[in-house]
């Protein structure tokens, strides 16, 4: 396989926080700290057969830093966070002139700045982490706050909902992992609001001594000195598993942690099922193909039972990792690839 880089660095020289790719046709867009939102398309040059970025536009409204990008699933609207609590909602025009992005809503209440946000599967909702220590769960169409959620103590660095619907997470600086369940309805209120209450806290995991005494329960994750603001976790696309980055875990309870990912299983989310191989450096973000791939046949003895192979990447401050369902060691590592550290990724 012969691989090659493309290069995107305009956004005046300043940090590039955030990409999305359109979920149909492969636009992709970039924010960054020049408080700009610009979009490309991806185009392959037939002389040199390498793919290269097209500058199509750029969605200028934003007054601070642009921290998260994510395109609704349909493709017809773009959320956007920023710094000072900014939160915008742009929406697809046909124009004359061709295609515009318009801002469509504001959604206002976020005191501080906006860290990450994430769509629901119908693209009704929109959740959101900030730095004020809550996530907001939006009605999008009425530009409303539908729920607050403030259980954390520190910033909110991640958030991602459950394709499945039932489940929203947020992960945070203190150290703990939420996940949140969908309140059942009373039967009989058929406009009764949906609701989401915490369900999981995660935060430390017993580790047995190698003595037999009493075990020692050490953190899960990396506390607030962790360098980036950014912990982004995702569910798998048919949302059988959680992926949470940021994962500090100890062999022995007199060994050094290593860095991880750990693995929710849908069917006890309640702890780590699994966790990825130590990486050098802290994870702090990871992203799923939103295709699914048919089995190599290649390990029967997987600790994956599904009947397809989903592929995902695990980004760490300076490396990207790409695994699948099907294998335990990652399928390809790429590093040196930036001269900072890494802030988001996207297919």
């Amino acid at each position: 396989m012969k691989g090659g880089t493309v290069q995107i660095n305009w956004h005046e020289t300043k940090p590039v926080l955030t990409l999305d790719f359109h979920p149909t046709t492969g636009l992709l867009a970039t924010g960054g700290a020049d408080f700009d939102i610009k979009l490309w398309l991806m185009v392959c040059e037939a002389e040199k057969k390498v793919p290269a970025a097209s500058y199509q536009s750029s969605l200028s409204y934003h007054s601070s830093a642009v921290n998260a990008l994510r395109f609704s699933p349909s493709g017809e609207q773009l959320a956007s966070g920023a710094d000072g609590g900014e939160l915008l909602i742009w929406k697809f025009h046909q124009v004359e002139s061709g295609q515009a992005w318009k801002v469509f809503k504001t959604l206002s209440f976020h005191r501080k700045d906006v860290l990450d946000l994430q769509w629901s599967k119908d693209g009704v909702y929109l959740i959101s982490g900030s730095v004020d220590n809550s996530c907001i769960i939006w009605d999008v169409n009425k530009g409303s706050v539908h729920q607050i959620l403030d259980g954390h103590f520190h910033y909110v660095q991640g958030v991602a909902w459950d394709p499945l619907a039932k489940y929203v997470a947020s992960l945070s600086s203190d150290r703990t992992c939420r996940i949140y369940a969908k309140k059942p309805q009373t039967e009989g209120k058929i406009a009764e609001k949906v609701t989401y209450s915490c369900q999981h806290v995660i935060t430390k995991a017993e580790q047995q001594s190698s003595d037999d005494s009493k075990g020692v329960k050490n953190h899960l994750f990396h506390d607030e000195t962790l360098p980036s603001f950014f912990r982004r976790l995702a569910w798998a696309p048919d949302g059988s598993f959680l992926l949470v980055p940021a994962g500090s875990c100890k062999l022995s309870p007199s060994s050094e942690p290593i860095n991880t990912a750990y693995i929710l299983s849908r069917k006890d989310l309640s702890r780590p099922a699994l966790q990825l191989p130590g990486a050098n450096k802290p994870i702090v973000v990871v992203r799923f193909c939103p295709v699914v791939f048919s089995l190599r046949g290649s390990n029967s003895a997987r600790f994956f039972k599904h009947p397809y192979r989903i592929v995902f990447a695990v980004a760490t401050l300076n490396s990207l990792y790409i695994y699948d369902t099907e294998s335990i060691p990652p399928i390809a590592i790429l590093a040196g690839l930036h001269y900072a550290a890494i802030t988001d990724i996207a297919w």
